[in-house]
Order: structure tokens, then C-alpha cells, then sequence
């Protein structure tokens, strides 16, 4: 697993780093290391200080407790706060064992007693200990993992909503795909609620950036709008009020989201849709795929204070269906070209997809998964940019 701490084979050294002011005991130590021809690699500090300079470079600290310039147990406790993972083994005077104690329970990977340790039991108790912390490490890597896994699927939950949907609804479907592989996730965020009346509502989002807080903050506006919606507010009211929202909810000054909303009428005849900023929708229709004119299009959520918005009315002639997308899908590169993929040739790769009409894909999963599959593959690769996808067809 990447990250990782590689286990330690038989012919690595082990770096130990030996912090104690005694000359005497300095020299004890060295002598014990080599009588058993122990294979490390010994370092020397007579402080604190010089310690902590040194301690990223060490797999191992013999520390002793009596320094300079500390007392008690605050050396320790300042190489525990030390970013680099490395154990601590803690030397103590026979009279002072009870401090070898306390050191094991606030940290420490073990203690030993001048005087009364031989070179098997320290070169012994070396690798012991290099091995507890780099076990201890793995853990710890695994547990931040965990962690990380389990927010990242409270925020797909949000992200991926189970749609609002009467029987008798327009056809919906999605995919959303994270930019390459951060394994982070972007601010990309979609929905759809249909009416009692038939009236069929879509929205897709893009907040810009990426990462967590994008994301928490795409869920927040989505739920937004789906509490808007099943609330029956105006659709350019709804926009209104996430723009307002999101000038409330950002975490930093300036973020702004684009925005495509979509409102189908009950007898799917004709759409109105609003633009904010954000790529127009495609209407896919037999031979047919026209881009929506922007003519109406407004300027992006969390912009100009007073912003609004104008929907467009677009007729919807028989067996259409319209693709809604973020600008992760035509961002992506063309292998041998400078040129980004762009509207002009999603459309044309639309057209190769679907063998020139639309009519003849019988499943729209197909139709996405091809789509993306080959735009992934123009790209050389993964896309850089998160990206959401939703198809809406009418059903017969």
C-alpha cells in the first residue's frame, strides 16, 4: 500500500541516534553495540536540541532523561510531538526505573537500565522497538485511511442522490466520476424531483475547486435546492436563493459555483432552462445533436450580489433526449492535439457513439458509458477534472 512504511529486511542498518551528556555512559553504549557487532549506525547528541535536528534522519533514539536542557519527562514528551515516526527507547539510572515506566505509558516503546543490560538485550531491544513503531505506523496509516474512505462515502452519499422520480417520469441517468486519482472529491453535484403535476425538475452544479470542502458544500447546495423545489418555489427564485446561500456558506471569498437547472413540462413537450454560468445542455434528437443557445445564460452563483437569471424555452420534438454535463467531460485533453476536447467535438464524438442517430441506442447506459469510455481514451488517461453526466429521456 502506497505510503506505507517498507518492512525491514536483515541487511538494513538501523540508524540510532544516541542522546545522552555522559561521556561515560556514551562510550558504554558504544562498547555493548560493538561487542555484539550489532548492525547499526550510531549517532551522537549531547542535548535536546541537537537531537531534535537530528531525529528525521533516525529509525531509532536511545534517549536519556537526564539532559541539560531538560527534566523529567519533557524531553520525551517533545520527541513524541516530532512529526517523524521513530521509537523511542528511554535509559534510565537503577534508581530511577519507575521513570522507565511512566516513559512506556506516555510513549515510549520501551526502557532499559544502565548497568544492567548486556549488548544482546540492547541490540535486541533496538529492533524490537524499530519494529513496534513501523507496526504501529502501519496502523496508524491504515486507521487515517479508514477514516478518509469513510468520509469520502458520507460525501458520495450526498453526492449521489436517489432521485425523486414518479413511474411515469422522464428517463434519468447519471454518472459521476472524481478527477484522476486524488481520491478526493470535487464540488460537482446533481439531482432531479418530479412533481405531482409531471412537472419534472434537474439541476446540475459545479462548485469550483476541489477537495472536501467543495464537496460539503455541493451537498449543502443540493439539498438546498431539492427542499426548494418540493417547496414549489419559482425556479429563477431557487437560483436566487442558492446564490445567497452560497455567499453565506463558502469557506473562502469569491468561490463560486455554475449552475444548469432544468424544468421539463408535464407533457414533455417543452423545457425551460436557466444557465448560470455553467456548459449548455445538448438535445440529442434522430440524427440530430443541437447545442443549446446560451443567449440567456447568466453569470455563475456567488458572482455579483444581484445577479439573476432568465430561463430559456426550448421545444422538445418527439424521442428527444438531453444531455446535461459538468466541464470535467469536454476538459480533458486530445492525445496529439493542443487542443482541449471542447462542445464542438463532444458533439461529433456523440454522433460516432450513436452511429448518427440517436434512435439507435436502445439502453442510455450504454450511450454514457461509451461516451465517457472514449472520452477518457482521447485523453490518454483519466480526466484531471471531476466530472458529472446525467442523460434525460423521454419515455415512450
Amino acid at each position: 500500500m502506497a505510503g506505507l512504511p517498507a518492512p525491514r529486511t536483515a541487511v538494513d542498518r538501523i540508524s540510532v541516534l544516541l542522546v545522552e551528556d555522559d561521556e561515560g555512559d556514551a562510550v558504554l553504549v558504544e562498547a555493548l553495540l560493538d561487542e555484539v557487532d550489532a548492525d547499526v549506525e550510531l549517532h551522537r547528541a549531547r542535548t535536546l536540541r541537537e537531537a531534535e535536528v537530528l531525529l528525521a534522519k533516525v529509525d531509532c533514539v536511545l534517549l536519556d532523561l537526564g539532559l541539560p536542557d531538560t527534566t523529567g519527562l519533557d524531553g520525551l514528551t517533545r520527541l513524541l510531538a516530532h512529526p517523524a515516526p521513530v521509537a523511542i527507547i528511554v535509559l534510565t539510572g537503577l534508581n530511577d526505573e519507575h521513570h522507565g515506566t511512566r516513559a512506556v505509558a506516555a510513549g515510549a516503546e520501551d526502557y532499559l537500565v544502565k548497568g544492567q543490560v548486556d549488548g544482546l538485550g540492547l541490540a535486541r531491544g533496538i529492533r524490537y522497538a524499530v519494529g513496534r513503531k513501523h507496526a504501529e505506523e502501519t496502523q496508524r496509516q491504515l486507521r487515517d485511511e479508514q477514516l478518509l474512505a469513510a468520509e469520502k462515502t458520507r460525501l458520495e452519499r450526498g453526492l449521489l442522490p436517489s432521485f425523486i422520480l414518479h413511474p411515469d417520469a422522464p428517463d434519468v441517468k447519471f454518472r459521476y466520476r472524481p478527477g484522476g486519482s486524488r481520491m478526493l472529491l470535487g464540488g460537482d453535484f446533481f439531482d432531479a424531483v418530479s412533481r405531482p403535476d409531471g412537472t419534472l425538475q434537474v439541476i446540475i452544479g459545479d462548485v469550483c475547486g476541489h477537495g472536501p470542502d467543495e464537496a460539503a458544500l455541493g451537498v449543502f447546495l443540493r439539498i438546498a435546492w431539492r427542499a426548494l423545489v418540493l417547496a414549489d418555489q419559482e425556479p429563477s427564485r431557487v437560483l436566487r436563493t442558492l446564490h445567497e446561500i452560497l455567499e453565506h456558506e463558502r469557506h473562502q471569498p469569491g468561490l463560486f459555483t455554475t449552475a444548469c437547472m432544468v424544468t421539463i413540462s408535464p407533457d414533455r413537450r417543452w423545457a425551460r432552462v436557466y444557465l448560470a454560468g455553467h456548459p449548455e445542455p445538448m438535445l440529442l434528437v434522430g440524427d440530430r445533436v443541437v447545442e443549446l443557445p446560451r443567449d440567456r445564460a447568466g453569470l455563475p452563483l456567488g458572482v455579483l450580489p444581484d445577479s439573476t437569471w432568465s430561463g430559456l424555452d426550448v421545444p422538445l420534438p418527439q424521442g428527444w433526449s438531453m444531455l446535461l454535463y459538468t466541464d470535467g467531460l469536454v476538459e480533458g485533453r486530445v492525445v496529439g492535439d493542443v487542443e482541449r476536447l471542447g462542445s464542438e467535438r463532444l458533439i461529433e464524438l456523440i454522433g460516432q457513439v450513436t452511429g448518427g442517430d440517436i434512435r439507435r441506442v436502445q439502453d442510455p447506459d450504454v450511450l454514457l458509458d461509451t461516451l465517457i469510455s472514449r472520452v477518457k481514451e482521447l485523453n490518454g488517461g483519466e480526466l484531471d477534472d471531476d466530472m458529472a453526466v446525467m442523460l434525460i429521456s423521454e419515455q415512450d
